[in-house]
């Protein structure tokens, strides 16, 4: 393993610390529409926010796959050199 500076370990915390917030934000978000799609009967309305809290799942998750690649790519380039 190769031994890191303070400001490596530092980005590599920050990275991390980001990855971790977005899979918070993704979970918040999919909590959100579970609960939409577990009330009975639904309205126009209810359904309209359905569909949004979706597309907003989708957004964390795209979120939460751009900080996941950004730190093992910070991973890959302090101990692999690629």
């Amino acid at each position: 393993m190769t031994d890191l500076s303070a400001e490596e370990l530092v980005e590599l915390d920050d990275l991390q610390a980001a990855y971790k917030a977005t899979l918070e934000e993704w979970i918040a978000a999919i909590r959100t529409e579970e609960a939409l799609v577990s009330v009975s009967p639904h309205s126009v309305a209810e359904v309209d926010q359905w569909e949004k809290a979706h597309f907003d799942e989708d957004a964390a998750r795209n979120k939460v796959r751009a900080a996941k690649e950004a730190y093992e790519n910070a991973l890959r380039q302090k101990f692999f050199g690629f």
